[in-house]
């Protein structure tokens, strides 16, 4: 059972009992990220990820990463569009000094001038590996075309311009406007004792700042991008508007991308790569925000055969939105989908996310019934009344990376009535 708890000061507490491990999973989620940042601070949210493990007020960085390997425990962390996370999962015997660690990470950071610098390289590197990275360069410039304009266009990392300008006083600014209890949250699964419930409850209720952040709004719009480089094949994404996080449709659009470009199985899998032979990878995916979303679809190819491959794809997926599932298609994935849910419950930090994750966008822990009853509230209508709203072809999107054409070149095969 998962249990909340709000301190005083807001800060909320999530925690589930796992019977049967010896695992704990901690994870400290701030509602802070990357469209959250103003435009001359692109960037700062990750930066300010990677330097909570660059030395704190009593610890270097070498005597914390020492000792989180002493009691044998595994720390990260990382960045996305709306949130930040810090997280530790160690056996049930180190909780108390994870804890401590972590708190320590978290609360005492030292951000000093050196250490900053350093790291900034380090995130330059970390630029200049996405740039080499096609499949992450493609849906990255289709995120910034669709959403040009607004915070949540802009890339996590930041840019190397924006980057220089960030100073160790800056993240320390940065940090105390930005980590408060409002928008803080702590989730712990696994085997635990209420010892270890009170020590974070009195680490977090002491913990002061101001209210939650402002979240600029966003809204999808259709856009095509293309951006040249000297590869071997072509990555092209496909996209259309989506869903918000927390709409009443995404078990749905869950099942949607599933039979569409979900596995093996499924219609674009078999369509393009099983009877034509035209790529290795294809598949599509659902990327959701608290306000907007959209679906994409991502292949990689050869020049010569592109072309066919996106005529495919748009035969398949205009039959999906006029025809809709089949009943076997959607009871086939809603077993797939729910089976693969409730397996990945079995690990303590698959819980510790799921449980902060739903928190943050429906406002309350889904737990195992509830996603149980939210796959099989899926219906053949109504993922295909789903399909018809959103793939709307007069609302296609596309981004290219690799020996493209123009623009005018691929609204010619996907809206060829134009």
């Amino acid at each position: 059972m998962i249990q909340k708890t709000v301190l005083p000061n807001g800060v909320r507490i999530l925690s589930e009992q796992v019977p049967s491990v010896r695992s704990c999973s901690i994870g400290i989620w701030v509602e802070s990220g990357s469209r959250h940042e103003p435009e001359a601070l692109c960037g700062i949210s990750h930066f300010l990820e990677h330097m909570l493990f660059k030395g704190t007020e009593t610890r270097t960085a070498a005597q914390l990463a020492t000792a989180f390997d002493a009691i044998g425990g595994q720390v990260n962390a990382f960045t996305t569009k709306e949130n930040t996370c810090y997280y530790t999962k160690t056996l049930d015997t180190h909780i108390a000094e994870a804890t401590e660690l972590l708190c320590d990470m978290f609360f005492h950071s030292r951000f000093g001038e050196e250490e900053t610098n350093l790291e900034r390289g380090v995130i330059l590197e970390e630029i200049g590996m996405y740039e080499d990275s096609p499949e992450d360069l493609v849906v990255e410039r289709l995120a910034s075309a669709i959403y040009d304009g607004s915070p949540l266009g802009r890339p996590i990392l930041g840019t190397k311009e924006r980057l220089q300008t960030i100073h160790g006083s800056t993240l320390g600014e940065y940090c105390r406007s930005h980590y408060n209890p409002a928008n803080t949250l702590v989730s712990i699964a696994g085997s635990f004792t209420q010892q270890d419930l009170d020590r974070l409850a009195e680490r977090f209720g002491a913990m002061a700042g101001g209210g939650p952040l402002e979240c600029p709004p966003a809204q999808y719009r259709p856009a095509f991008v293309q951006k040249k480089k000297e590869i071997e094949q072509n990555h092209l994404c496909v996209a259309f508007p989506g869903i918000p996080s927390g709409s009443d449709d995404r078990y749905a659009m869950l099942v949607m991308n599933n039979i569409l470009g979900g596995g093996m199985s499924s219609r674009l899998f078999q369509r393009v790569r099983e009877e034509s032979g035209l790529c290795y990878t294809i598949y599509s995916f659902s990327a959701t925000h608290s306000d907007t979303g959209y679906f994409g679809i991502y292949t990689a190819l050869g020049q010569p055969t592109e072309r066919q491959a996106l005529e495919l794809i748009r035969q398949e997926v205009r039959r999906f939105a006029e025809e809709g599932p089949t009943a076997e298609e959607v009871a086939r994935s809603v077993e797939q989908l729910k089976a693969s849910a409730l397996m990945g419950l079995e690990s303590t930090s698959s819980r510790m996310t799921s449980n902060a994750r739903s928190e943050f966008i429906y406002g309350r822990p889904l737990d195992a019934d509830d996603i149980v009853k939210g796959y099989d509230a899926v219906t053949v209508e109504g993922v295909h009344a789903l399909a018809r709203r959103v793939l709307d072809f007069s609302q296609i999107s596309f981004s290219a990376v690799g020996q493209v054409g123009d623009s005018s070149y691929y609204e010619s095969i996907l809206q060829p009535e134009r």
